[in-house]
């Protein structure tokens, strides 16, 4: 079994399903002799010649011919570079991609899965880091799914393009070759609206996604140095969510840390504390605290200050715990 980054994870995904479901169509700027910006695609275009291919830079183009594609019968897989730049291609995603179903009365799905790098880490500055999640969570008809793991990479990444229904698969750029692991060959499958419990405790939960469920471990990690066992819930799933794992998990620890790199206000991690607040709130020992990034436009050079960290998430632990 071989030992993957999440980049080769994700091109694995992509090389298998291409051979499985000959429908499946890669596009993209620069996705196909180039490889893509972090070669997820890199060698896609030398097996699949007339399913890879290179587009003008014009994001809304890209999903525009992509929702055509799919209501046609193909499974698309556009990439948009950076998530920063998806913007142009927002009505077509959020008018057209995710109303189709409803506006047909079920007649016509819209079977596509939009690949986009998103966050921080990187140093890519405020045009090439932003983590807008929330926006497509808000809209109906969506799918949203961002992993944590290489090996769930190609597991999420399979579903979704197998999925009827259109899919925002953001890949958490800090995560692309930050960590291997082993990643079978051949089908891999994680069922879309399952989060996963990286680590139990009965003290404290820190609700994750993405990036920052790694975050959260390493906090887990320093806070059983110091006597308090902390469980890690990973999403992965943003919607449809996982609502039953995250309750389990606060009803048993009666206490709630939230933790995401998007600009607080009106972030995804307030809908968190909002299900909590209504569905859980007679178990609860404390104030569901956030740990987030800040509502200023994604510093350059003080990346690392807008970014949670494992001590800013154990500075939140310690303050729900002293409650």
């Amino acid at each position: 079994m071989p030992a993957m980054t999440m980049v080769q994870a994700i091109n694995n995904a992509l090389r298998e399903e291409m051979r499985r479901d000959d429908r499946v169509i890669v596009l993209g700027e620069d996705v196909g002799r180039n490889g893509g910006v972090f070669r997820c695609t890199e060698g896609l275009l030398d097996e699949f010649p007339e399913r890879v291919f290179d587009t003008p830079l014009a994001e809304g183009g890209i999903i525009g011919t992509a929702i055509g594609m799919a209501l046609y019968g193909l499974r698309p897989v556009p990439e948009i570079q950076f998530m920063d730049f998806i913007y142009p291609a927002f009505d077509q995603i959020v008018s057209e991609a995710a109303k189709m179903r409803y506006r047909s009365g079920g007649q016509f799905t819209v079977p596509m899965t939009i690949r986009t790098p998103f966050g921080g880490g990187i140093r890519g500055g405020h045009y090439h880091s932003q983590s807008s999640e929330a926006y497509f969570c808000h809209t109906p008809g969506l799918k949203v799914v961002v992993p944590s793991t290489p090996k769930e990479a190609k597991g999420l990444l399979t579903a979704s393009i197998r999925d009827p229904d259109p899919v925002m698969f953001l890949e958490p750029k800090k995560l692309y070759r930050s960590t291997r692991e082993e990643v079978p060959e051949g089908e891999v499958l994680v069922p879309l609206g399952q989060a996963a419990v990286r680590r139990t405790g009965a003290d404290v939960s820190l609700i994750a996604y993405g990036y920052m469920a790694q975050v959260c471990v390493e906090a887990a990690t320093k806070a059983a140095e110091k006597g308090v066992e902390a469980e890690v819930i990973d999403l992965r799933t943003l919607v449809p969510l996982d609502e039953p794992t995250v309750l389990a998990s606060v009803k048993k620890t009666g206490r709630a840390v939230v933790v995401y790199e998007a600009p607080r206000t009106a972030g995804f991690g307030a809908e968190i504390s909002a299900i909590l607040a209504e569905k859980a709130i007679e178990y609860l020992r404390g104030p569901i605290v956030r740990v987030t990034g800040f509502d200023t436009p994604f510093p350059y050079t003080l990346e690392d200050v807008y970014l949670p960290n494992s001590d800013r998430v154990l500075a939140a632990i310690d303050k729900v715990m002293a409650f």
